[in-house]
């Protein structure tokens, strides 16, 4: 065709992203996929035995090396072939009767032959494509077939519905069986059908490559735009993502380093997060194996989906164990036999068995000339398995124990076609070799909240699932998202704050007020070391408690867990002895599982504890704490982990834990609580280099405020005298002299002049008027395009501006137009003015918005009156004129795209927070509801965040996350300011009293 093909990848979430940037990366130096094709497929063989057989008569040597010749069936087992013959000659029995006997076999001979109608079945309903049951779109009344739809989807549309197919819309208007009838609906508007089908899995290759370069982005060691064709935001946006979820997890998932996290959700219930980037098929079968252990160690059936880049658990109150052991859960040698019991319930395996029996002619896709239909196909597969598989097809209440697997072709190929289709077993058992062995790196971390890592995850789409309930009753769903947490909470993610963990334990202690308080204290905890309260004294005189010494150690413990105590001491000395009251319940017969109670009483009225601190304190054996701590996690009544800064092992109860979590995280948000005006000054003066200590410096320091301000007019006079001077210590004029005349900075007014705006015909036209308020914008040359994006072209003769200028303006003007950039003197000499007149007219042009300089000389020579008198005296006086040239201020009068972004992106620079009120003080920002589908779109990217900041100001509020980290520590420090006095935006941001009144 003599043309290059070119494709465009459409990234719709940062893991795509990055997938992205790895396919590219990876074509461009040369690697690609290897190609596997599949061996010894049984399916294939039984149909292509019908084929054979049906043109010749063949021995069954002679048929087995015709097979073997074949490369994908090189390896063939010769007890499969015969199996495939043994069905094929004998067929199935169902109650339909027998089906699939398409070979007569002469057992003695040795020899097949077809039967009669083999020939037609082979030929009407071969083929390796599943039969997927789609429905054929047919164009009316040209009978043409333009398409094909989800079966679903056409079962659940009418006639009349309109739905999109490639470029058109179209109407249906009716529906048969396998056919949707339709005509051109002329650009309706249309519904988007779906198509329901099995996800592919990411490669190994490309999920290598993608393990490679998320490592180097978190490390910074590669060139995102340069080697992954990616733009600058587009970079940054990978960037940001790989380094926060390397910051909250504390290393970087790659195929060589899988990091398990779990967190609480907001069921009280914990997610189970395992990182590892091996593509969905290594992930759906660990993930589906996994769920089969725990539900045989815990007898209670899990939620679990898996990605591409990891796999989420979603675990109950039941479930507690040490999180590093889920690594272990799992062995290469026996995870085939608990993936094949797992997959039997999985909805692959159906629908597997369905092509496998239609590709091996058990089930004909034609009967009597007609195409079967897609209903009769799977009731004639269920059917077929009943027959077949009956243990499969059989009630689960009258199973027990794992699932018997017939000896059979056609379950043999479906098990094999889950195992290493759908899923990859040799890659995980090779993945779970190499975790035993030590070359694949494990950490375990507990989380406050979900990391970066792990959002896609959580909201994996249905097809990940690998359970059956629907997406409304997801608990993975049900976890919130950190969408304006501290960017520096990951440096300390898996330690709780200290504050939360006190304030906890001390309301989880129980209250000890009067007697009967401390009793039932007593009888929560069982044990409790002796103190000095008359209200105990006033138990033991009712016999309601005793003091018990234990190795010289005195407790104290109530009547009722008297004989708990005995139980675990029985060396203990009970005084005054006491009995415990009749009808309680029983106490348990180990020592262990007493030891068990008597530690769950002290887990529930604290925070978290050290087994060395338990047996201390309640002076037991350490090997009785172990042991009743195991007892205790089996339960899922405790977790272990670090929860503190102290290095040794602690345990907590998980409801506790859970409401530890609650707090820090609350503490977290409570950091980013909108601020008042006065902290949002404070801000500010820092944020814009106010603040004493806060100023830049030199001509760089110069740049970077004009870099911050541009766009932003003010008097003209106040640019050298307070704005520039107050951000830049010791600020010389020649700092923005250089600038100018380096070609980086330019200098005018941007805003419209009033003599722009029509007016009625009785009104008198305004006129320009020279003035040091006039308002005049600093900005970088490179950003004038869409600065200058405003229509506000050379005033034509007889405008309103035209006429609103004087005599000597308007010739100036004409002047420059015509000649371009020119010196003060070529503008006077052609004008034949005098030069104090060609100044005023000058002023008036600047005033106007229509000329510029090269220099900011140029300017200050018409600020400066001492400048405009000149040098010299008498009739030998001559004006004093900067040596940089005038030139024509030209608007583009069309807004280029993206200058809504542009500016957007402005605002943030110069307010690090941007709502509403701010646009009321911006001269050329555009409309607030353009800017806000620009700043939405930028937090849907992640590169800001949205929220309520700013307690006086209401609507949308958006901010950059360095200027949340200013405004937090603001808040932290309680500094607060008021409007500064002088030019500037502040007026514009003093909330009305009424409004705040109001609200």
């Amino acid at each position: 065709m003599g043309a290059l093909p070119k494709g465009r990848i459409f990234a719709t979430t940062r893991d795509e992203l990055i997938e992205c940037a790895a396919l590219v990366r990876a074509i461009r130096q040369g690697e690609l996929d290897r190609l596997e094709i599949p061996r010894n497929a049984l399916d294939i063989l039984a149909q292509q035995l019908v084929a054979a057989c049906a043109c010749e008569d063949f021995s069954e040597d002679d048929l087995f090396a015709l097979v073997r010749r074949a490369g994908p069936y090189r390896t063939l087992d010769r007890r499969d072939f015969d199996a495939v013959l043994e069905m094929l000659s004998e067929g199935i029995a169902t109650a339909r009767g027998r089906s699939g006997a398409y070979l007569h076999r002469d057992a003695v001979n040795h020899r097949v032959r077809g039967r009669r109608g083999a020939r037609l079945t082979a030929i009407t309903s071969g083929g390796a494509i599943p039969e997927t049951a789609q429905y054929l779109v047919v164009a009316e009344p040209e009978g043409t077939t333009v398409g094909t739809l989800d079966e679903d989807f056409a079962v659940e549309s009418m006639a009349g519905d309109v739905f999109l197919l490639g470029t058109t819309s179209w109407r249906i208007r009716r529906i048969e069986s396998g056919r949707v009838r339709v005509e051109d609906a002329h650009g309706a508007a249309p519904t988007i059908p779906f198509w329901r089908g099995e996800a592919p899995g990411r490669t190994v290759e490309l999920s290598r490559e993608v393990s490679r370069l998320r490592e180097e982005i978190a490390s910074g060691a590669v060139d995102l735009e340069s080697q992954c064709g990616l733009d600058r935001r587009g970079a940054g946006q990978a960037i940001e993502y790989a380094q926060a979820g390397r910051a909250a997890l504390g290393a970087t998932p790659t195929v060589t380093r899988i990091v398990a996290e779990r967190f609480f959700d907001e069921g009280g219930g914990m997610q189970l997060v395992i990182h590892a980037p091996f593509g969905a098929r290594i992930n759906r079968a660990w993930g589906l194996a996994l769920r089969k252990r725990f539900c045989r160690s815990f007898n209670f059936e899990l939620q679990a989906a898996a990605t591409d880049n990891g796999i989420v658990i979603s675990l109950g109150e039941q479930h507690s164990f040490p999180l590093d052991i889920v690594f272990e859960f799992l062995r290469p040698a026996t995870v085939e036999d608990v993936l094949t019991q797992a997959l039997l319930a999985a909805p692959m395996f159906t629908a597997r068995w369905r092509w496998n029996a239609t590709r091996a002619l058990a089930i004909p896709r034609y009967a009597g000339g007609r195409k079967l239909p897609p209903p009769i196909q799977r009731m004639r597969a269920d059917d077929l398995m009943a027959a077949v598989f009956p243990d499969q097809a059989a009630c689960p209440e009258n199973l027990a124990g794992e699932v018997r697997i017939p000896d059979h072709p056609l379950v043999k190929e479906t098990i094999a076609n889950c195992l290493y289709e759908a899923m990859n077993l040799g890659g995980l058992q090779s993945l779970l070799a190499a975790i035993h062995e030590g070359q694949v790196q494990t950490l375990a971390i507990d989380t406050p909240e979900p990391s970066p890592f792990s959002h896609e995850i959580l909201n994996a789409n249905p097809y990940a699932y690998l359970d059956d309930a629907p997406i409304e009753e997801r608990r993975a769903r049900m976890v919130q998202m950190r969408r304006t947490l501290p960017a520096d909470y990951a440096d300390g993610a898996s330690a709780l704050d200290p504050e939360a963990i006190a304030q906890v334990s001390a309301e989880a202690w129980p209250p000890m007020r009067d007697a009967d308080e401390l009793h039932e204290a007593l009888c929560d905890l069982t044990l409790m070391p002796a103190t000095t309260s008359s209200f105990f004294l006033d138990l033991v005189a009712a016999h309601r408690a005793a003091t018990v010494t234990i190795a010289g150690r005195p407790f104290w413990a109530a009547a009722e867990r008297i004989d708990l105590v005995r139980r675990v001491y029985p060396q203990a000395i009970i005084d005054p002895p006491i009995a415990a009251p009749d009808g309680i319940r029983p106490i348990p017969e180990s020592p262990e599982a007493c030891a068990a109670e008597i530690l769950r009483g002290w887990f529930e009225c604290s925070g978290p504890l050290r087994a060395s601190e338990l047996a201390d304190s309640l002076a037991m054996a350490r090997e009785l704490v172990d042991q009743a701590l195991a007892q205790l996690e089996a339960e899922g009544q405790i977790l272990r982990g670090n929860f503190t800064s102290c290095p040794e092992l602690e345990w907590c109860h998980r409801r506790l834990l859970a409401r530890i979590h609650r707090l820090t995280i609350g503490r977290l948000r409570r950091e980013i609580e909108p601020v008042t005006t006065a902290e949002f000054f404070a801000f500010l003066n820092r944020w814009q280099h106010l603040a004493p200590g806060s100023q830049l410096h030199g001509v760089d320091g110069t740049l970077q405020i004009i870099k911050q301000l541009q766009g932003s007019e003010f008097p003209a006079a106040a640019w050298e005298s307070e704005v520039l001077p107050r951000r830049v210590a010791r600020y010389q004029p020649d700092y923005l002299d250089q600038l100018c005349l380096s070609g980086e900075v330019s200098w005018g007014r941007l805003s419209p002049h009033p003599a722009f705006e029509r007016e009625e015909e009785d009104h008198k036209s305004r006129r320009v008027r020279p003035t040091r308020v006039a308002p005049l914008a600093i900005f970088l040359r490179e950003d004038a395009p869409w600065l200058l994006a405003i229509p506000q072209p050379s005033p034509p003769r007889g405008s309103k501006l035209h006429d609103s200028l004087s005599h000597p303006a308007r010739e100036v003007l004409a002047v420059l137009e015509s000649r371009g950039a020119s010196f003060f003197a070529d503008l006077a000499r052609p004008t034949g003015r005098l030069a104090s007149e060609v100044e005023d007219a000058l002023w008036e042009l600047v005033a106007a918005g229509l000329v510029t300089a090269d220099g900011f000389e140029n300017l200050r020579a018409l600020l400066d009156p001492k400048r405009r008198a000149g040098q010299g005296k008498g009739r030998s006086a001559r004006p004093r004129h900067a040596p940089g040239r005038w030139a024509l201020l030209r608007h583009t009068g069309a807004t280029p795209e993206g200058h809504a972004e542009a500016f957007a992106r402005q605002l943030l620079a110069r307010w690090g927070v941007v709502f509403r009120d701010v646009t009321a003080r911006e001269s050329i920002s555009p409309g607030w509801r353009d800017l806000l589908v620009v700043l939405r779109r930028m937090e849907s990217r992640g590169e800001i965040r949205g929220g309520r900041f700013l307690d006086a100001f209401l609507g949308e509020q958006f901010a950059l996350p360095e200027a949340l980290d200013l405004l937090r520590a603001i808040r932290r420090s309680g500094e607060t300011a008021s409007a500064p006095e002088g030019p500037g935006p502040w007026a514009a941001l003093q909330p009305a009293p009424a409004a705040s009144a109001a609200r």
